[in-house]
């Protein structure tokens, strides 16, 4: 450990990638820690100005003077304290840069005087493996000296085997008060998607109204990611997707996400909903859009009207914002676009100029009823709402990171 860095209250990062990086920039404004070693596992560019520079600029965000600052013309202030091991200073903030390891096994987080690490890398995200397997994987963190590691993407168990006792998925405001430091070490962030779609389902589960959801379908209309292909290339051997080897700059592409699956993870209670979900890729370079239709089984009041209605709907959340989910839901009444949510902490915000409703009759045959061992000797009506929401969220900097940052600041305060 370096000498400057001793005694402190360190975070390990792993990767420079988008979420890496704004992941440090997070880390720095938040100043929940006293350091941070930055794991990069390579060179970058021909002087330690180069990756300097990587880490200064984004090309979504603008640069991290205006991030820390919110002025123009204010800028933070970037230090060279070693070139040799290398460690700079950001805005007083001490960070260490690694550059020799790539292997989570290798990178000896003990001597770094780090226990909680944040892997950006998107690539270790089955915890059932060992390094004894043979292939790097997320375990190898604690095996190299953290105690805990968060993974900035959902866990994907190639063998099928089910989650190990000291793994969990977890979303901040959703179930991060289920995290266990006795027995939780490797945590699942889940996605940007997930982390999203759980605060709009959230506050209709905890409503009577709502709860009794049947079917639920959500699209995301999501913004590229370094995933997709620039230009069209030609697929991998065995690829099944053509369309991920198409050019993100020139088309809609149709996708697939987890969201659903990782979902039933945070929240329970949807594994007994019907629930699909998809992926529109659009050539835009962040800030999604969750589209929820959900079918509600529902009552009439004594008017004969539909109990769910617009407007409770609309009330749910507006309440919700203003409780428990404050500051990471947001109720907003204005006609928004999607740069207007550049940057936005929100998980997500509920766009409820555009919530509709309607309540239709469902006839249950007699006949389907006897079956159910119930007495019937005609069909039954029954009412069935179906409701269209909407809410946006930043799937990088704001929504995501943000509460990806306050959960592994809350998993650090358990120690």
């Amino acid at each position: 450990m370096d000498t400057s860095l001793k005694n402190k209250k360190l975070l390990g990062i792993n990767s420079l990638g988008r979420i890496g990086k704004l992941m440090l920039w997070n880390q720095i404004h938040l100043r929940h820690f006293d350091g941070i070693v930055l794991n990069f596992g390579r060179e970058v560019g021909k002087k330690l100005d180069d990756l300097i520079q990587i880490i200064e600029n984004d090309s979504n965000y603008g640069n991290i003077h205006k991030f820390l600052h919110g002025t123009v013309g204010r800028r933070a202030e970037i230090k060279i304290l070693d070139a040799d091991i290398p460690l700079i200073e950001i805005d007083g903030m001490p960070i260490k840069v690694l550059r020799k390891a790539r292997n989570p096994k290798d990178i000896n987080w003990l001597n770094e005087g780090v226990k909680i690490v944040v892997d950006c890398t998107g690539k270790f995200l089955d915890p059932t493996l060992t390094s004894a397997d043979g292939d790097a994987c997320i375990r190898g963190h604690l095996e190299s000296g953290a105690l805990k590691v968060v993974a900035s993407a959902p866990f994907k168990i190639k063998s099928g085997a089910p989650t190990p006792e000291d793994s969990t998925t977890m979303i901040y405001g959703i179930n991060h008060l289920d995290y266990d430091p006795k027995k939780h070490h490797i945590i699942s962030a889940a996605s940007c998607t997930t982390t999203g779609l759980a605060h709009m389902i959230k506050p209709l589960l905890e409503n009577e109204a709502t709860a009794q959801m049947t079917t639920a379908s959500m699209s995301t209309i999501h913004a590229a990611t370094n995933t997709q292909s620039i230009l069209d290339n030609v697929p991998k051997s065995g690829a099944s997707d053509l369309r991920k080897s198409r050019s993100l700059f020139n088309n809609i592409i149709l996708s697939t996400t987890g969201a659903t699956k990782a979902l039933a993870l945070v929240l329970p209670e949807v594994k007994n909903i019907g629930f699909m979900a998809d992926s529109v890729r659009i050539p835009t370079g962040t800030v999604s859009l969750i589209t929820l239709d959900v079918t509600f089984h529902t009552e009439l009041n004594d008017k004969g009207e539909p109990i769910v209605t617009r407007e409770l709907i609309n009330d749910i959340y507006k309440k919700a914002a203003e409780g428990p989910q404050k500051d990471l839901l947001v109720y907003s009444e204005r006609q928004n676009v999607s740069v207007d949510m550049i940057g936005s902490l929100a998980s997500a915000t509920i766009e409820a100029h555009n919530t509709e409703t309607r309540t239709g009759m469902v006839e249950v045959p007699a006949k389907q009823l006897a079956a159910a061992g119930l007495p019937a000797d005609k069909p039954v009506e029954i009412p069935v709402t179906h409701a269209k929401i909407f809410g946006w969220y930043d799937n990088e900097m704001g929504s995501y990171v943000y509460s990806l940052s306050k959960l592994v600041n809350y998993i650090d305060d358990q120690f």
